[in-house]
């Protein structure tokens, strides 16, 4: 199990003014990031609200599941805004090919309204390969945490 020491520690208290359709490809009802609360280089924070447009939405309460998504997304905000700092490059348009490494859920639904914030950290980059590792929190209660492998498209 991983341990998440540095997680939420620190207090952000505004968010990165950058359009988050630079770094996600996600657009409409798959877009589930509304804010960029903090990004660098090696982590990112975001701030999302359950609606009812989600995927994966039953009655009042999305499936536990879409947390995979939302670390997927802060994932390809982290990566995005490093390419957009090194490369001078949007990848709004580009997806990669990510695999699920492990996940741990502490939830079952998570209801309509809920603030989620959701932090990645990239654990290691070699070539075109990264492995990230997330955790989403709703106030104080762990929602989730995921290990994410990513393979960025070189082509």
């Amino acid at each position: 199990m991983l341990i998440f020491n540095h997680f939420f520690k620190t207090k952000v208290s505004n968010a990165v003014n950058i359009d988050i359709e630079r770094l996600l490809p996600h657009r409409d009802a798959m877009k589930l990031v509304n804010k960029i609360v903090k990004v660098d280089e090696h982590m990112a924070i975001t701030e999302s609200v359950v609606t009812k447009n989600w995927p994966l939405i039953e009655k009042n309460n999305v499936n536990c599941l879409v947390l995979i998504e939302l670390v997927a997304q802060t994932s390809a905000v982290c990566i995005g805004w490093k390419e957009l700092v090194d490369n001078q490059e949007d990848v709004g348009g580009k997806g990669w090919l990510v695999g699920i490494k492990s996940a741990s859920f502490f939830t079952g639904g998570i209801p309509l309204n809920t603030h989620i914030m959701t932090e990645t950290y990239i654990n290691f980059t070699m070539d075109n390969y990264t492995e990230i590792r997330g955790e989403s929190k709703a106030g104080n209660v762990v929602l989730g945490k995921i290990i994410l492998q990513v393979l960025k498209n070189i082509i």
